[in-house]
């Protein structure tokens, strides 16, 4: 989520996407993890200098949505969709004068308002980037636009015209405003168009699940995270539910996106693994064991650690497989936005279970991967 959680794990970013088969072809397996399944997904891309994660995970998941339905491979531009919840960000920073985070930052769900909103489109109609860019870089931009927003909201009555002075500020870090219609496959669409006809987007088939005993369970509610700026809400099941739908998700051949805490000593994205080991002396970094000792990550410790501001909204990714371990501890396998190079595995990570029960904030599941019984529970069917 936040761009300098790549500063904290040492990552150096590079903008090197390699077309891959689907299901995705992953460059190398851990030799002690066994690989289960593997769901289609579409190739591996770099977030560049942003903290645009939300907005690349939620993507992948609607873009293997699409080829699960049957459609094209698609390759979805994750600016355009960065750039109209930008414009929601500053709506809602601007009626609550000031009095909101306003950042790079944001949720899945901000990328299923936004596609709702107003569509989406190829990457081949808008990449987003400045000219001379090949990755985008938002080092200056959210800073540029929150002095803007600040210096505007001293005045009354605010500027009439503000939006369009708004966007003339991000088209200068963009590459310009993208296109209301665009070409493609020969013939003219809108985003709107595009979204529903090509990649048959409808924000009804995804359900966000999270787990805290601070709400009730079965019940819906605004997830309180820094990040919320669109005071989302989610459903709320047990941890033992969330682990279940997300693995049932991937068995059925759906995948998950995942919102984590990845600013802790388990996630090493070098050795392409995520650990919550018991202690730090049995977690040799460089060649982690897969079957080393974890906590007992249960809902109380889930819950303390989430109070504490221990585990946070960090970094979101897209689950794709499951993998085990030789003595069967299961894993997930999970799409980074951090280049192919960012991991052993193509850019890839195997995140274990219990690393998962821990670190999770939220996961967007297709709505169709939810078994019955736990639709009922959320009053879904």
């Amino acid at each position: 989520m936040r761009k300098d959680i790549l500063l904290i794990l040492g990552l150096a970013c590079s903008f090197q996407v390699v077309a891959q088969e689907h299901p995705v072809a992953i460059t190398a397996t851990p030799e002690e993890v066994t690989v289960l399944k593997v769901n289609k997904a579409t190739e591996i891309k770099d977030q560049g200098n942003t903290g645009t994660c939300w907005c690349f995970a939620t993507v992948s998941l609607i873009e293997s949505e699409c080829v699960k339905k049957g459609g094209e491979t698609p390759d979805i531009s994750e600016m355009f969709t960065v750039r109209n919840v930008y414009m929601l960000k500053a709506r809602n920073y601007v009626m609550r004068q000031g009095d909101a985070k306003f950042g790079e930052g944001g949720l899945g769900h901000d990328v299923l308002i936004a596609a709702e909103r107003y569509g989406l489109m190829p990457e081949s109609a808008y990449n987003g980037r400045a000219a001379g860019q090949t990755k985008p870089d938002h080092s200056k931009m959210a800073d540029t636009l929150k002095k803007f927003l600040d210096t505007m909201l001293r005045k009354r009555p605010i500027p009439v015209n503000w939006e369009q002075q708004y966007a003339a500020l991000m088209d200068e870090y963009m590459g310009g405003a993208p296109p209301a219609t665009f070409d493609f496959h020969g013939r003219t669409y809108t985003p709107q168009q595009y979204a529903k006809e090509v990649v048959k987007f409808n924000p009804a088939d995804y359900v966000n699940l999270t787990s805290f005993t601070h709400h009730p369970f079965y019940s819906r509610f605004i997830l309180e995270l820094p990040d919320n700026h669109a005071n989302g809400s989610f459903y709320n099941v047990t941890l033992e539910e969330l682990i279940g739908a997300t693995k049932s998700a991937v068995q059925k051949g759906y995948t998950v996106m995942w919102d984590a805490d990845v600013s802790n000593r388990g996630f090493v994205t070098s050795s392409g693994y995520a650990f919550s080991p018991q202690a730090d002396s049995l977690f040799n970094r460089r060649k982690p064991n897969p079957d080393l000792p974890e906590v007992n990550a249960t809902q109380a410790y889930r819950q303390e650690l989430f109070e504490k501001l221990v585990t946070q909204d960090d970094h979101l990714m897209h689950i794709t497989g499951l993998g085990k371990s030789p003595a069967g501890k299961s894993f997930f396998i999970v799409k980074n936005s951090w280049g192919v190079q960012s991991s052993p595995f193509g850019g890839y990570v195997y995140v274990s279970e219990p690393y998962f029960a821990v670190n999770t904030i939220n996961v967007i599941v297709p709505k169709a991967a939810l078994d019955k019984d736990l639709l009922k529970k959320l009053q879904l069917n």
